[in-house]
């Protein structure tokens, strides 16, 4: 399905699961969708599974919005709570769409949860009460966090399959969801590398996919300096990302995370966003976009190098393809 056909179906008001490969414009189409309803009048509920992907998207957490917080179950006192609370009451009760990203990552007793939190706050006995609910993400991709022993636990005494994604709550069938899969790429040109993640993705695996990576493969003694390097510690990449900064003998800018609105959430989305608080660049650092704006021209894990920096200026990024990009502040945080 493409782009264009999907905006059409979410413009329906219809429930929506929105998913497809990485790459295939989620996200994109997740702003063109908020973009059309703002034009209308209609300002949605943006959320989503984790702080992280809730900076993407420039929303919130879903647990955050709807009130459970960190709850595992909810019953019928907790659910009282929640819905006395005035505050979340007035944010459920305008709302008349709701999107939820990374739901992937979402377990399907917390979706349960948002949902009871709808229906009791609307008094509206519909799937979420009646809202518009778009679902966005991939269960190719990360599953929710569970506690394996305890989930091994439960299988061992029920002696049945223990439900674990999203997909498994009620909820999911009762809102009779439209699924949409957007089959476009729009992060990857390279046709082979695109075929061998396709095959991983379906199970398709095989010897002419094996063969493209083998040709890839480089001796650790003939790797290139400058290439990106995975670390499985934040503290390694902080290591090795502040001494080739040090290597570089170009004047050093520091720029600093701003915030503003409610504290708690700022400080909630600062903990759970990719960018540090405090960004120190000079001239020829390697930099990554963490954010997607097509508009501007780059994706979250865009590569590019600091061209140029100019005292209380943005810097000018050039791109591997020769593009310059000015890395403006850009939603809820710094591209950069």
């Amino acid at each position: 399905m493409t782009q264009a056909q999907a905006l059409s179906i979410l413009k329906t008001g219809a429930n929506v699961f929105l998913t497809g490969e990485p790459g295939s414009g989620k996200t994109h189409m997740v702003n063109q969708f908020v973009s059309y309803l703002r034009t209308h009048g209609i300002e949605p509920a943006i959320t989503a599974s984790t702080g992280i992907a809730a900076t993407h998207i420039g929303g919130m957490t879903i647990h955050s919005w709807s009130g459970i917080g960190i709850k595992r179950n909810l019953d019928q006192y907790e659910l009282d709570r929640i819905a006395s609370n005035e505050r979340i009451v007035k944010r459920v009760a305008r709302t008349k769409v709701l999107i939820i990203d990374e739901v992937s990552m979402l377990a399907p007793a917390t979706l349960a949860m948002v949902e009871m939190v709808c229906r009791e706050i609307k008094q509206n006995q519909q799937s979420f009460g009646g809202i518009q609910v778009i679902l966005v993400g991939d269960f190719f991709q990360l599953p929710p966090i569970t506690r394996e022993k305890e989930l091994i636990l439960q299988k061992a005494l029920l002696e049945e399959t223990i439900p674990q994604f999203a997909y498994d709550a009620p909820c999911w069938r009762q809102s009779d969801l439209v699924i949409c899969y957007l089959s476009e790429q729009h992060r990857q040109e390279d046709r082979d590398f695109l075929s061998v993640l396709s095959a991983i993705r379906s199970n398709s695996y095989d010897k002419s996919h094996h063969v493209h990576i083998e040709k890839r493969r480089v001796a650790i003694k003939n790797v290139p300096d400058d290439i990106p390097r995975l670390f499985s510690h934040n503290v390694d990449v902080d290591r090795v990302n502040s001494e080739e900064l040090l290597k570089l003998q170009s004047k050093e800018h520091v720029f600093e995370m701003t915030t503003q609105g409610v504290p708690l959430l700022a400080t909630a989305l600062m903990k759970g966003c990719l960018s540090p608080e405090i960004l120190k660049l000079k001239v020829g650092a390697k930099v990554m976009f963490t954010k997607n704006n097509l508009q501007a021209g780059f994706v979250n894990g865009t590569l590019g190098e600091v061209d140029e920096l100019v005292s209380y200026g943005s810097p000018l990024i050039r791109l591997k393809n020769g593009r310059i990009i000015i890395a403006e502040p850009n939603g809820s945080h710094r591209c950069l």
